[in-house]
């Protein structure tokens, strides 16, 4: 081991006093410093990259950390204090552990309510209805604008997505701008509550303001996306799709689950603000409670349905109830289970994450935060910042951007912070690339939603990007 440090000592000298304490070395012009940024920024550029290499986002940023951090530690060893290094991995881990089982937990509600017919249903009551494409334009919108700060923005703007492609077949125009409009919507609508985004998440379990707080961004958020929708809904064409012949079904319990997860996010809100507990804990007892009631649902479908199978089969004569293995799932849809749904979360997402917490972390450790917060905050100050922040969120995706300026954490008010909250969520709007909800939709709707046809409606993004921020200094500032 003394010789491996040795040998990575050499490779990353430090540029830098060793009378200095390790909690005071500033590292961002050393060797071992660069590197690591340039380790970062390649593993971005991958990341960023995705969709013309096909190689999942978490791979870069997994191997990124791991480089980094063991350059850290060699650096640090060789200045005789392994302890900080052990201090400050834990501190990324736990702020990686909060946000790991918050996700996994709103994830597995979200995968059981797919599973049990609940979005299928919205689906179907939309395209089944005979609106006009117009009309459609600003339901899918206005859904997703209500939905999202719920069940965050990335399942809310796949589910209104692919209403638009059902609705709009032989009107590719309409499907176009509907999918630009439903990704604005669902990225705005999460900006004012602390379950909408990932970056609002952050900022609430960071307990930078509590929850009732983001309810301000309500009337900025709205604004950011009304002004390009009413710019876009003059493309929609006045044309009146054939209603759909789609029977809205919600499968055994998808209504009671609906309740448990509002009364999940109910519980945490609570706990976190009267005990001061991490969200995290009042999420993984709605999980538990999700267990308890999938076991129950299975268990009164089962005991139903076996009488009701039993008797069908002795009056035609048939085989005997011992012999249907599974009348719960012949008659009610597949079993509840709990542990597949958790198995359907987005594993490369929340990996993801871990990746980009380790990495800016380590960035932080090595004291490019502090010398970023010192330019940017510093320099520019905060307005200034947290607009710009926005804008960069755009080409960077606002995950690492707003887990950085949590990490330097600038001495800012409230009405600072709910800005640069506003602008991290909003801003992802500008490119198709900029946030989650858009890359998913980028995904779903090929052919109809891309890069540069979004990137035609930028300049109307960006209309209500600074309309949204105007409306915040004038309600709140």
């Amino acid at each position: 081991m003394r010789l491996l440090i040795a040998l990575l000592t050499a490779l990353f000298p430090v540029m830098a006093s060793a009378a200095e304490t390790p909690q005071t070395v500033d590292l961002t012009g050393s060797t071992v410093g660069i590197l690591a940024l340039c380790v970062f920024v390649i593993a971005y550029v991958l990341v960023v990259a995705e969709e013309w290499l096909h190689l999942r986002k978490s791979i870069p940023v997994l191997l990124g950390a791991v480089i980094i951090w063991t350059m850290i530690g060699a650096t640090y060893a060789s200045m005789g204090d392994t302890e900080i290094v052990h201090r400050t991995v834990q501190h990324s881990l736990i702020e990686f552990a909060e946000l790991f089982l918050f996700l996994l937990v709103a994830m597995t509600y979200i995968n059981t309510l797919d599973e049990r017919g609940v979005f299928d249903a919205l689906r179907g009551w939309l395209v089944s209805r005979g609106f006009s494409l117009r009309t459609l334009f600003w339901l899918t919108g206005l859904i997703a604008f209500f939905l999202s700060p719920i069940a965050d923005n990335m399942t809310t703007a796949l589910v209104m997505a692919s209403v638009a492609i059902a609705v709009g077949a032989g009107h590719p125009r309409f499907v176009t701008v509907a999918c630009i409009n439903i990704v604005v919507a669902a990225n705005s609508g999460g900006a004012w509550s602390p379950f909408g985004d990932i970056t609002t998440l952050m900022v609430w379990q960071k307990g930078v303001f509590p929850a009732h707080e983001f309810l301000v961004l309500f009337v900025p958020a709205l604004v950011s996306w009304i002004i390009p929708a009413a710019i876009m809904a003059t493309q929609v064409p006045k044309a009146t799709p054939e209603p759909l012949a789609v029977r809205p079904v919600v499968r055994f319990g998808g209504l009671v689950i609906i309740g448990m997860f509002i009364g999940t996010i109910a519980l945490t809100v609570t706990l976190h603000a009267a005990f001061h507990l991490p969200p995290a804990l009042g999420m993984m007892g709605g999980l538990g409670a999700l267990m308890l009631m999938n076991y129950t649902l299975n268990r009164i479908g089962a005991l139903h349905k076996d009488g009701e199978v039993h008797h069908q089969l002795i009056d035609q004569g048939g085989l005997s109830g011992a012999e249907s293995s599974d009348p719960y799932q012949e008659n009610k849809g597949p079993r509840l289970n709990t542990f597949n749904q958790v198995a359907r979360s987005e594993w490369d997402t929340l990996l993801f994450f871990y990746g980009i917490i380790m990495c800016v972390g380590g960035l932080g450790t090595l004291g490019y935060l502090s010398v970023g917060s010192e330019m940017l905050y510093g320099e520019l100050g905060p307005t200034v910042t947290n607009i710009l922040m926005g804008v960069i969120s755009a080409v960077i995706d606002n995950i690492p951007v707003m887990f950085a300026v949590l990490s330097m954490y600038p001495d800012m008010n409230d009405g600072q912070w709910l800005l640069v909250t506003l602008t991290a969520g909003i801003g992802g709007s500008l490119l198709a690339i900029g946030s989650a909800a858009g890359v998913a939709v980028m995904g779903t709707a090929r052919g109809y939603y891309t890069f540069f046809g979004h990137l035609r409606w930028s300049w109307a993004i960006g209309l209500g990007y600074g309309a949204g921020i105007w409306t915040h200094f004038l309600l709140n500032g």
